[in-house]
């Protein structure tokens, strides 16, 4: 079993019923919403996984609510999701399905905010100290400042015109590929707008009646950098890039 990253295809191919891949903190990572009973369901289930986990020698972060539990699993060290992750992820669903439960993936969301700045360089430390978060710099001209406890979205800039005295915030909205349709007709049936398509599979912008964008975006291939995502065969990730 090996350490290396899997790409967004391999992942794809291996044929997980109920997970999708989603980013979160620049990283990929295998998710899915387990629906329970009950509380003392959810945490027999948590439990159960946390021992396939260990007897794995890996983890997973499990989030455990009245009546859901929400799995994610990457290999933080590697950058990403490894075989290991999608061997867990097999077990994971075994567990579910022997206890009576359901997973599910199309209720997952992920979502980051983009910022329009000139120099992202002069503003990143004010919003890593505001946030409690930490300001990452790339080696390819850019800069990141997310929550090592992944507890807030992260906050990723685009270079503007430093002429430009207008300032916008865009949030990114990841989600799993099936889901990009519904959301799209749900966002035009709301009044809303698609500004542009020209990323997809990997990114589309809409709009709201008054203009504000939001970009959708999945893991798949394309014109990925209005979602800044490197998630793709031949790409990094943002653990290589920093």
């Amino acid at each position: 079993m090996t350490t290396q990253v899997l790409t967004g295809q391999e992942i794809a191919a291996a044929e997980l019923d109920g997970w999708t891949l989603l980013l979160s903190f620049g990283q990929g990572g295998l998710e899915t919403r387990i629906h329970t009973e009950s509380f003392t369901h959810g945490l027999r289930l948590v439990e159960s996984i946390g021992q396939a986990a260990e007897a794995l020698g890996h983890h997973a972060e499990l989030d455990l609510r009245p009546f859901q539990v929400d799995v994610r699993l990457a290999s933080r060290d590697s950058g990403g999701v490894t075989e290991t992750d999608v061997m867990l992820a097999r077990q994971v669903s075994d567990i579910v399905a022997a206890a009576g439960a359901e997973l599910e993936c199309g209720s997952l969301t992920r979502i980051e905010l983009g910022l329009d700045t000139p120099a992202y360089d002069k503003i990143a430390p004010f919003w890593a100290a505001v946030l409690d978060s930490e300001h990452v710099i790339g080696t390819e001209d850019w800069g990141d400042v997310g929550d090592p406890r992944a507890g807030l979205p992260m906050i990723w800039f685009q270079t503007t015109d430093a002429r430009s005295t207008q300032r916008v915030w865009h949030p990114h909205l990841w989600v799993d590929p099936a889901q990009v349709r519904p959301r799209i007709d749900a966002a035009l049936a709301a009044g809303g707008a698609l500004v542009s398509d020209q990323g997809a599979p990997s990114a589309w912008v809409l709009s709201d009646p008054d203009g504000n964008h939001l970009y959708l975006c999945t893991w798949q291939p394309g014109d990925s950098s209005l979602c800044d995502s490197d998630y793709r065969p031949g790409g990094t990730n943002w653990t290589d890039r920093s």
